[in-house]
């Protein structure tokens, strides 16, 4: 119609303007009725490029790169529903904050069982899959959705990381990648994430009658990763060691001195380090 603005790959450099796009008929189209997103669309096909068309009548904004096709929201309808995605983020956040401060006190205590484990993986994933949405809602909205972006940040920091060492704690073969698992765990469709023996066949455990009620014993990569400017060689030595964290928490200043790494400096950090987190969980389950 009016002509095509053609871009480099990089959106920097307009190559050429006011271009006539004359697509391969052959090439089919969907329901589009106006001649600009009929073009747009066979262009995208036949290109595999992305490709914008524009109705400024119907004030319309088509995304079509091959056979995708998707049409920009209102910005104010798509800040409403980031806005609304943000409050449930912040309510799962909380939720998930208290489960791990509860899984941490159980720890301590040794009475941690698979029920506790899955929910708590059950609340992370649900955390990340909100970030993905609000992602989405984040690329549309463009420099108007930097607020929301810092917000997300802030709350979703080291969720991930915290996930992976959570993982590594109760992964029944711990020589798999606890990355891996993550991975297979966000492919869980929605119902398959509520069911906690999806969740401990992916941890390598084989699902029996009773199972959640078992109790389970961390590795201790998660707490020990909270005692500030621990090397991860440490971290892996103690867990080598003395199998659980359980054994770790009990062991003297001696023992843990003997640990290859270990000073009796150190091994008097660790252990303080590991009594203070022991009582803040308390606390704060309590509270």
């Amino acid at each position: 119609m009016d002509g095509a603005i053609i871009l480099n790959q990089e959106c920097k450099t307009i190559l050429f303007a006011n271009t006539q796009l004359i697509p391969d008929s052959g090439i089919s189209s969907s329901s589009e009725t106006g001649i600009r997103h009929r073009t747009a669309e066979r262009v995208a096909k036949q290109t595999g490029n992305l490709v914008i068309s524009i109705s400024q009548r119907r004030s319309v904004i088509t995304l079509y790169k091959g056979h995708l096709r998707y049409s920009l929201k209102d910005i104010g309808v798509i800040l409403t529903k980031a806005n609304q995605a943000m409050q449930t983020l912040e309510k799962y956040r909380s939720a998930l904050d208290k489960g791990l401060i509860n899984l941490g006190a159980l720890e301590f205590e040794e009475l941690v069982t698979f029920q506790e484990v899955t929910q708590v993986i059950h609340r992370i994933e649900m955390v990340l899959r909100i970030r993905d949405e609000i992602n989405n809602y984040i690329n549309e909205l463009g420099t108007e959705g930097r607020l929301i972006e810092m917000q997300m940040n802030e709350l979703v920091a080291n969720v991930e990381n915290e996930a992976l060492l959570l993982i590594n704690d109760y992964v029944c073969d711990e020589k798999k990648e606890a990355r891996a698992i993550l991975e297979q765990l966000r492919k869980l469709s929605s119902d398959d994430l509520l069911k906690e023996n999806a969740i401990i066949k992916l941890l390598g455990y084989s699902p029996r009658d009773g199972q959640l009620e078992e109790v389970i014993f961390p590795r201790g990569y998660r707490i020990l990763h909270r005692i500030p400017r621990l090397p991860q060689a440490i971290v892996d030595n103690l867990v080598q060691t003395f199998g659980h964290m359980n054994n770790i928490v009990k062991a003297t200043i001696g023992e843990l001195d003997n640990v290859d790494g270990i000073g009796e400096k150190r091994a008097k950090k660790i252990k303080d380090g590991l009594e203070r987190i022991q009582e803040q969980l308390f606390i704060d389950r309590v509270m």
